[in-house]
This record gives structure tokens, C-alpha cells and sequence, in this order.
């Protein structure tokens, strides 16, 4: 199989075929809802698109499901637990390591014949090895194919802290990411990009995620009438959202700190769940939140990517639904790749307190928004801010509007269509 003569058909008139590759893309994790976006992008530009993945929520006819790709299938479970942490593997994980790849491996090929695919995206899996038998198998594929391939990258595995003690530096250091003549890399930050150049000596385009502030959001229907009631907010308390999955790293406790020198009646609404990484924090955050008496309530049951209702008959909302409704969104995070709750916020015309975390300050405050900053802590001057913006329509409103247009100006569609044009023609005029 060979994809030399692909740029001799990259003009022509029928649709190409797009393969996305990641351990899952389905839920409301960042790489998922990001995937999501850039397919948009390529549909409209005349490209079908096509998944590969552990775990699937698209139309089977556009799927390959293979439960080897999730990082939570037992093997790959396995594989992670002996090789991080430690210094030496065992040779029966090497060869564990192996099986898997190939097994992965041959429904790569199988996947790209099935669909006829010409371009692949890998979407993370290149990037973090929390999947190691993936990543080698995806770069093994395109060394052997030279097919095209966009690889996007999120995060990287010197951004984790609990995976630089670990076993398997070769396999890191081939395919994570892989140095190939057939491979593009996008990056979302330009801090990624300059590490990436500086670890590997690969060259990336930073592509930083996207909304489509090019259409505002639809109005509210009867469906989301109901979603004060369901989040048991009353007529005089404030609805303040923190939109980011329970995880230490994004410092939900100052989102209490600030609610409790508010001192007013508030509820803080917590929308994801704790997800792979425990629920200890989650626990710290309820006792403190009873500590510092802040009605803080954990509703990651009744909010997901779609609407439907629980097996209890409760009502699931989609994010869409509950941001109209919020009256502040916090997003006090350490660490983040990019900040895909900060665009969501402008994009509902929400005012959001921020910490100011590195990426922010780097690639995202220049560009001129304006938000309630955290400096590391909540202080009388940040508690003063947020008390304007609640008490003071006019300037609440000056606030968002500013922010929404220099998000359509920087964080668009329209933008990431313009960069993916260009990354395409460069990715398929690649000839060996």
C-alpha cells in the first residue's frame, strides 16, 4: 500500500476521506470536543470524515470501533501500570506490548482499506503515551503507507509529571511523537510548540481550539426551561459555573475561597465528573466547600454531551443548555493545555474568573480579553471585580460583548479552516 500519488488526486473533484485516529472520541473531554470541530471544518470543505478509535459515539457506517485503542482496556491498563513509575519492564510486558501493536495494527490497515481513507488525524494519541501499543501501531502504519497525516497534539508527556519516571523511553522516543517526513504536527499552544522544536527538533503550526463565534449560540428552547429547578437554584441565589472536570489541576477550591468572601447566596455548580484520575479531590472539595460554607453540588449525572434522561428519569442536559443560565463561570486552573471552558464562557457571553495559568498568559490575555484574574489566590481586589461585574449590568455587558469579538477575531472556524487549508495542501504534496 502506498500513498505516493496522493497529491496527483488532491484537486479533483471527488471528496476525499479522512481518518481520525485517538484512544476515544466520544464524551466531553477536550480531544473529543475538539475532534468534533475539525471534522466540522473538513465536512464543510467537501471531506468525509471517518473514526478509529476504543470508545465511539458516531454513526457506525463512519466507525471502527477496536477496544485496544481505549487507554481503559484491560491490556493496555496493564501495560501503563508496569511501565510507568518504574525504571525496568518485565520481558513478558515487552511482549504484551508487541501483541497488542499488532493486533492494533492490522485494524489500522483494515480501517484505512475499509474506508479508503487519505489522510489521517491522529488526535492525541501521537502525542501522550497513555496508550503505547496505539501510538507505535499508528507509526508503524504511516512509516510503512507514507500516507498524509495532520497529527493534532494536545498534550505532551513532559507536561505529566507521573510519566517522566517510566520504562519505555524508546517507545516514547519513536512515537510519541513519531519524526517522519509524512507527518505535519499542530499544536494548540505556542509554549507546545516551542518544547516540541526544543525535545525533538519537530516543527509544528499552532492551531489553537475553536468555536464557531461566527454563529452565536441558538436561543434557548421549552427542552432547558427547567434547568434552575433541576440544579436547585433558587430565585435569589447566584448561578455560578465551573465547567471543568474534577481534577486537582483545576483548582476548584479558589472558586469556593471567592464564593465565601462574596458572602452572598450563591450555588456553585460543578458540571464533570472526576473521571480516570480518582476521586480524592473530589472529596477534599466537599468536605471544604462544608468547611467554608459554599453550596457547591456535583451534577456530572445530569450533564453530557446529549440531552436524554437517567435511569432514574432524571433530565441530562448538554452544556449548551446550562451556560445561558449562569450568572458567572469560574476557571481558576494551574494547568491547562488551552482552556476550551474560557472560549465557551465568551462564546455564552458569560463573565469568567480566571487564574492566571501559563498558557493564558502566554498565548491568550494578549489578544486583548478581559476577565476577573487570579493571581494564584483570591484577594480583596479580585473579590471587588467579581462584585462589580454581578452588581453592574452595564459594565457586565461592555465586558462579554468586548470578549465575544475578539474571540470571533482569533478563535473562529473561519480561522481553523484557513490554517487546516493550508497544513492540507503542504500535507499532500509530501512525495518520497
Amino acid at each position: 500500500m502506498t500513498y505516493n500519488a496522493y497529491s496527483d488526486n488532491a484537486h479533483s473533484c471527488r471528496k476525499q476521506n479522512i481518518g481520525f485516529v485517538s484512544t476515544r472520541i466520544a464524551g466531553t473531554d477536550g480531544v473529543s470536543l475538539e475532534t468534533a470541530k475539525w471534522a466540522d471544518v473538513f465536512k464543510k470543505e467537501g471531506f468525509n470524515c471517518f473514526y478509529f478509535a476504543g470508545k465511539l459515539e458516531q454513526p457506525p457506517e463512519y466507525s471502527y470501533l477496536v477496544e485496544e485503542a481505549h487507554f481503559k482496556h484491560p491490556d493496555i491498563k496493564y501495560i501503563h501500570q508496569n511501565c510507568f513509575g518504574v525504571y525496568t519492564r518485565l520481558r513478558s510486558t515487552t511482549k504484551k506490548i508487541h501483541k497488542v501493536c499488532q493486533k492494533i495494527k492490522d485494524h489500522l490497515y483494515r480501517f484505512i482499506e475499509k474506508f479508503n481513507i487519505e489522510l489521517l488525524v491522529p488526535e492525541n494519541a501521537l502525542s501522550i503515551p497513555l496508550n503505547i501499543p496505539l501510538g507505535i501501531a499508528i507509526t508503524e502504519v504511516i512509516s510503512e503507507t507514507g500516507i498524509p497525516v495532520i497529527a493534532h497534539h494536545h498534550d505532551f508527556f513532559w507536561e505529566r509529571q507521573n510519566l517522566m519516571a517510566n520504562a519505555v523511553w524508546e517507545y516514547i522516543n519513536m512515537a510519541f511523537p513519531p519524526h517522519l517526513p509524512s507527518i505535519r504536527h499542530v499544536v494548540i499552544n505556542s509554549s507546545a510548540g516551542n518544547q516540541l522544536s526544543l525535545r525533538t527538533g519537530i516543527s509544528a503550526t499552532i492551531i489553537p481550539n475553536v468555536m464557531d463565534f461566527d454563529n452565536p449560540p441558538v436561543p434557548l428552547d421549552d427542552y432547558a426551561s427547567d434547568v434552575r429547578e433541576a440544579l436547585g437554584i433558587k430565585d435569589d441565589e447566584l448561578f455560578i459555573l465551573q465547567p471543568t472536570r474534577v481534577v486537582e489541576r483545576k483548582g476548584i477550591e479558589h472558586a469556593i475561597e471567592l464564593i465565601s468572601m462574596l458572602g452572598v447566596k450563591a450555588k456553585l455548580v460543578i458540571s464533570h465528573a472526576s473521571g480516570d484520575e480518582g476521586y480524592d479531590y473530589e472529596q477534599r472539595l466537599k468536605k471544604y466547600s462544608k468547611l467554608m460554607n459554599v453550596d457547591a453540588i456535583f451534577v456530572s449525572d445530569i450533564i453530557n454531551e446529549h440531552r436524554g434522561y437517567t435511569k432514574a428519569g432524571k433530565k441530562i442536559y448538554n452544556l449548551n443548555d446550562i451556560y445561558p443560565y449562569a450568572d458567572l463561570v469560574t476557571y481558576p486552573s494551574y494547568v491547562e493545555g488551552f482552556g476550551n471552558a474560557f472560549l465557551e464562557a465568551i462564546y455564552f457571553r458569560k463573565p469568567i474568573v480566571v487564574n492566571t495559568y501559563a498558557i493564558y498568559t502566554m498565548d491568550i490575555k494578549p489578544k486583548g480579553f478581559s476577565a476577573i484574574e487570579i493571581n494564584g489566590y483570591v484577594t480583596e481586589k479580585v473579590v471587588r471585580k467579581t462584585r462589580k461585574v454581578l452588581s453592574d449590568p452595564e459594565y457586565c455587558n461592555k465586558m462579554v460583548t468586548c470578549n465575544y469579538e475578539v474571540a470571533k477575531r482569533y478563535y473562529s472556524y473561519s480561522v481553523l479552516d484557513q490554517k487546516l487549508k493550508s497544513l492540507i495542501l503542504d500535507c499532500t504534496a509530501y512525495k518520497d
